[in-house]
């Protein structure tokens, strides 16, 4: 992205409108496209929910809570938010 000098882009009106929100510094302007959800072009986010998922079935089938830990690396803390999610 490169910065462009306002009075080169738009016209003087609008730059009289602009300045009654911001008198002078950087104004970023994002694009128009709608950003994608996290992890949505990756399958991340896909692979954390059926991760979740399965955590959730083996704590039911009765595994225990330090059991899931350190099967999944994860901190006791981290699988009780995971099991309060399916509750």
């Amino acid at each position: 992205m490169k910065y462009l000098n306002a009075t080169n882009v738009f016209p003087d009106e609008l730059l009289v409108e602009i300045r009654k929100y911001i008198s002078e510094g950087f104004l970023y302007i994002p694009g128009a496209e709608k950003r994608k959800e996290w992890g949505s072009i990756s399958g991340h986010k896909s692979e954390l929910a059926s991760r979740n998922k399965q955590i959730y079935k083996d704590y039911i089938y009765g595994k225990t809570v330090y059991e899931l830990s350190k099967e999944y690396y994860l901190s006791e803390s981290s699988i009780y938010r995971i099991l309060n999610n399916y509750k």
